[in-house]
């Protein structure tokens, strides 16, 4: 994505970043809606998250031993996600779900993983697999490197189709360790849980005696201060974290029941460690992020937010008469340039993407800084102000007359 090369243009270089805006090596302010792939809910530099850094990095940068300030973000995660009794942090969300993904092998004693096309985990081996052409069709290795022998673990399924997912359970029940599934799709764009998705799952998963992992990594702390598990009220045995938890600096997590996370050296079998895990300065950066993010209203006022910038890019769409969707969960948004609503990886396949890499291009033009993929999230944090919203509503207003123009 950093390449930029989807959308046709040099990639930005970035050096500085104030509040809601960022300034690249030659001098130009973007207005930024990556906000560093949703890390950054407070915006860039935010003086309350910079001055906890400031004085925590006069006390040292690494100890690779237990500090206080990881005990405290612990505590605060447990306060906040509902399904997570015990948390073990990790330095990416590559790692998290790594990692998950092996302690639910170990403990159901199961070697089977299923994902769902289009949503992304890292750059694990066994979850860089693509869909096959079947419905129940197993891995195929997505990218070379990973070995036929790895991805045949991994069964591709289509996100939001329950049906296939009680079909591979009918046949493979038994054989099946864990589901693994981001509860808001947010790497084909932002595809919400069809009704009854995420309910169907934790119960095939429960029947089955496997487990369900939800990757939260985008969605935690993001949706909410108890992520998508407490806005769709359904409790994962195992949920992934990473991103908004180390307010912007490198972290992952992963947590659960306390049963299944006491199987976690040194409790129990199951190894894991790093070096740079529970890096102080990210438990700092992190804590500070949700101590802002614990202050009333801030959640409604992203909600506001962002559904002020919804009404306004589907305005300015129905007047360009170009087809395009809006899909929003909470701060985390994409406009589509598709027939219909994007419900899983194969109506996402179906945007023009030629039209969003000229559309990126001229909002880009405007100073308004977009992910540059069709398949990615726009994210609002609270460093946004409306009159940001209404600048990036009028932008688009712009830049999609010259799309339809061609």
């Amino acid at each position: 994505m950093r390449a930029f090369r989807a959308v046709g243009e040099e990639p930005v270089v970035a050096v500085r970043g104030e509040g809601a805006y960022l300034i690249d090596a030659d001098g130009r302010r973007f207005l930024d809606y990556i906000c560093s792939w949703g890390a950054l809910l407070a915006g860039h530099a935010h003086p309350h998250v910079v001055d906890r850094l400031s004085e925590a990095i006069q006390r040292g940068t690494s100890f690779g031993l237990l500090s206080p300030y990881e005990v405290e973000l612990a505590r605060a995660i447990v306060a906040s996600v509902p399904a997570i009794e015990f948390v073990r942090f990790v330095n990416s969300g590559t790692e998290a779900t790594m990692s998950a993904i092996r302690l639910a092998r170990a403990v159901t004693g199961r070697n089977l993983v299923v994902k769902f096309a289009g949503c992304y985990h890292g750059h694990v081996d066994g979850l860089l697999v693509a869909a096959g052409s079947g419905v129940l069709t197993f891995g195929l290795p997505g990218t070379p490197g990973v070995t036929e022998g790895t991805a045949r673990d991994t069964l591709v399924l289509p996100y939001n189709d329950q049906e296939a997912v009680e079909d591979a359970f009918a046949q493979h029940g038994e054989r099946i360790a864990a589901v693994i599934v981001e509860p808001v799709a947010g790497n084909m764009g932002v595809v919400p849980p069809a009704a009854g998705f995420l309910s169907r799952l934790r119960e095939l998963t429960r029947q089955a005696g496997a487990l369900l992992i939800f990757d939260e990594v985008i969605t935690g702390f993001r949706l909410g201060l108890g992520g998508a598990q407490e806005r769709f009220g359904i409790l994962p045995d195992l949920t992934c974290l990473g991103k908004v938890i180390g307010g912007g600096l490198p972290v992952g997590a992963y947590g659960g029941r306390r049963d299944l996370m006491e199987q976690v050296a040194p409790n129990g079998p199951v190894y894991q460690a790093g070096t740079l895990a529970g890096n102080p300065l990210s438990m700092v950066a992190g804590l500070a992020t949700l101590e802002l993010a614990r202050e009333p209203g801030v959640y409604g006022r992203l909600e506001t937010l962002a559904a002020r910038l919804q009404r306004g890019l589907e305005e300015t769409i129905q007047e360009s008469g170009l087809p395009a969707h809006v899909q929003r969960v909470g701060s985390m948004l994409t406009l589509f340039f598709s027939q219909q609503p994007v419900t899983d990886a194969q109506t996402a396949e179906r945007c023009d993407t030629a039209r969003f890499a000229a559309f990126h291009r001229a909002m880009r033009a405007q100073g308004i800084l977009l992910p540059p993929s069709q398949f990615e999230a726009w994210f609002v944090s609270l460093a946004h102000r409306e009159e940001d919203i209404d600048r990036t509503i009028e932008a688009a207003r712009k830049a999609l007359a010259e799309v339809a123009r061609g």
